[in-house]
Formats: C-alpha cells, structure tokens, sequence
C-alpha cells in the first residue's frame, strides 16, 4: 500500500520541465508572503482604523478594480513584450506598492494606493500563466498549472499562518513581509530563469506555421466560460474578505484560528491536488470536474446557514470549498490554454485574469453590503445560489456542440 502511494506520487510529479519546477519555486517564494489582502478587511476594521465593514468592503472592491484594469494590461504587454520582464515589472512593482500601503492611514490615500498596487500586481498574471504554457508540453499542460497552483497553495499556507501570528502582534509586519517576499522572488526569477532570447520573438517563430490569431473577445464559447467564472469567482473571493470576518464576529475565533484555517485550505490542495489531477486528467471532459467543483463550493456556503456555528462546522466547510476547488480550477486551466497558440495567449490569459478581477469587484463589495444591510445568512444563501448557476451554466457550456475540450 506504502509502495503503491509513493508510486502514485512519483508519476504525479514526473515528466515536468525543471523551467516549470524553477517557476514554482519563484511562485512559493512569492505566496509565502501572501497575508495582506486575506486580512485585510479585519485590518480596516479594527479600532485602530476605525472603518467600517461597508468601507473596507469597499476598497476590497477597489482592490478588484485595479486588478481588472491588470489583467487587461498585463496580458497585453505579454503579447507585446513576452512573459519574462512583465513578471520581473510587476513583481517589483508589487513589493514597493505593499510596503507603501502599510504606511497610508486616510481613507482616499488607502483606496489610491489599493488601486494601484492591484492593477501592478494583477498584471502578473497573464504573464504568469504564459510562462507555465510555455515551459510546459501539451501532455502534461494541466499538471504544469497544477505544480503552479500547489506552489501558490503552500505559499498561502505559509503566508496565512505565519500572517495570522504576525497579525496578532501588529497588522503592519503583514505589509512588510509581503511586499519583502515579492521583492525576493524578483530576484529569484531573474537568476533562475532569465530569457537566452526574447519569449515574444520566440512564440511567434514557433507558431508560424499557423498564422491565424483569433480574438479571445470573438470566441463565443470561451466568452460564455468567463461569465460562469464570473458566477464561480464572485462567491469564491467571499473565502477571502467576508468568510474572515464571519469566523470573527460570528464565531468568535481569534486571528490566529482564522490564520490556520486558511492555511487548511493550502495545505489540502498541497498534498491532493496534484495526484488527483493525475488521476482524473482524460477520464471525463473538463466541464464535468469544474461543474462538480463549483457546485461543492456552492454547497460549502449553504451548510454555513445550515450547521451550528462552530469550529468544527467551520473546518468542515472549509474542506469541503477546497475540494470544490482543486476540481474546478485546474480544469478551467485547461480549457483556456486549449484554445490558445502562443502569440495571441496573453490576451486569452488577460481575459481570464479580469473574470476573477471582476468578481473581486463585486464579491468583496457586493457581500460586504449584504452583510451589513441583511446579514450573513442572507449572503450565504446568496453564493450558495449563484455557486449552483455557475455549476449548471458550466455543464451546459459543456453540453454545447463547441464544448469545453
């Protein structure tokens, strides 16, 4: 049995370029730091601030302003520039923009710099998961994101626990560390995978001997997949901003418990998610795993109104949202990257960047709202809904005659 699962675990992570390992690595380094923006809202809250919940969902909204307006740059400059100096631009620039927003104390100053830091980081991404595209084969292409994503998922339980302690003893170290952690992976990338010629150049010889560059904004089918992204994403980003404040005001838990529930989430998806996309890469289309995901996350919220409140109920749900994710998310990879050649990738890149831009508009502020004017029960009987939309939206989408490949 012991031979059997470390089998299974060698041939999950085998077959990878070193490029892709060395690329997670940067990311590890780079999400370990990750512990502003899931305290955030409890930041601008507490005493010492003195904002109120409608407020600082408020600047979570702006946050997602900025990080649409990111993605529809970054993926731009990918086209334009290649992956490479986009990554080293906005890793830089994040750093700085972090350690700056620990220092404003006026509202206007905290929303300014909120937007500006949103839109230098979020431009990464398209740049980011170019890279993981181009240092990856068709063959192990889901995996690739997948290593990505574990790499991220470490780093985010890293970063939420040791976030939760720092929290604990001053909110601004949260600022310092993650813009010190950016900054590192700068670094990192630069020495480990500086370009021997330039990605853009590179992308269109490759793809020369098939010219045709169709538009991501024509692809009607892709267009349908960002709004039921949209749908998924909206309620997602409520596991980040409002679910927090919940634990706190509902629950009565302190930082450190919040801390090391989001570390739960990274840590599940770490040891898990790799091996199961393994297993289930091929078995079934990608619309049956991303419907089923996001119908779980839809069920996570809805047993929030339906168990007692408690701990227990709150790590339950909490795997129960995780599992939904490691389904749905590797698998919405796949799709995008398969109707994609390389020297129109960073647009279909930025497009999916600004679905989950978008929602971190609506999601944080939108929730925040509800709780404030109807209350948390009434936002977790929200998401649940409009989680299963997205759910039955994907699975019709697959259904089409254009289905998710």
């Amino acid at each position: 049995m012991i031979t059997r699962t470390i089998s299974l675990y060698r041939n999950a992570y085998s077959g990878l370029s070193r490029s892709t390992w060395l690329l997670s690595l940067v990311m590890l380094v780079n999400r370990s730091g990750t512990m502003v923006i899931p305290f955030m809202t409890i930041y601008l809250t507490q005493p010492s601030m003195g904002y109120s919940i409608g407020q600082a969902g408020i600047v979570m909204g702006i946050f997602g302003a900025g990080a649409i307006c990111g993605g529809l740059i970054g993926g731009k400059l990918t086209d334009k520039f290649g992956f490479h100096p986009v990554q080293l631009a906005t890793l830089a620039g994040g750093g700085i923009f972090f350690i700056l927003l620990g220092q404003m104390k006026s509202y206007p100053l905290i929303c300014l710099f909120t937007f500006v830091l949103s839109l230098v980081n979020e431009a990464f991404r398209p740049a980011n998961s170019t890279a993981i595209a181009h240092y990856s084969k068709e063959a192990n292409r889901t995996r690739s994101y997948s290593l990505n994503r574990l790499a991220i998922n470490l780093g985010w339980a890293v970063g939420g626990a040791l976030g939760g302690v720092l929290a604990s003893i001053n909110y601004h170290l949260l600022f310092w560390v993650d813009g010190f952690t950016n900054i590192i992976a700068v670094l990192l990338l630069r020495y480990f995978l500086a370009p021997h010629e330039n990605e853009t150049e590179y992308q269109k010889k490759k793809n020369s001997e098939r010219s045709v560059h169709h538009s991501a904004f024509k692809d009607r089918s892709y267009l349908f997949f960002i709004v039921f992204t949209i749908f998924f994403a909206t309620c997602f980003f409520q596991l980040f901003t409002t679910l927090p404040v919940f634990y706190k005001r509902v629950m009565h838990v302190s930082e450190l418990f919040i801390g090391m529930l989001m570390a739960l989430n990274g840590l599940i998806i770490t040891f898990i998610e790799m091996v199961l996309v393994f297993r289930l890469e091929g078995k079934k289309p990608n619309h049956f795993y991303i419907s089923q995901g996001v119908f779980l996350v839809g069920m996570s919220f809805l047993l929030l109104n339906l168990l007692p409140v408690s701990p227990p109920a709150a790590i339950f749900c909490m795997i129960l949202v995780t599992v939904g994710e490691i389904l749905a998310m590797p698998f919405m990879n796949s799709f995008w990257i398969s109707r994609t050649v390389p020297s129109n990738r960073g647009q279909y890149a930025g497009l999916y960047t600004i679905a989950w831009s978008i929602a971190q508009v609506v999601g944080p502020a939108g929730g925040a709202q509800v709780v404030e004017h109807a209350g948390f029960r009434t936002l977790w009987w929200s998401a649940a809904t409009l989680s299963v939309a997205g759910a039955i939206g994907f699975k019709w989408l697959g259904n089409r005659k254009s289905e998710l490949r």
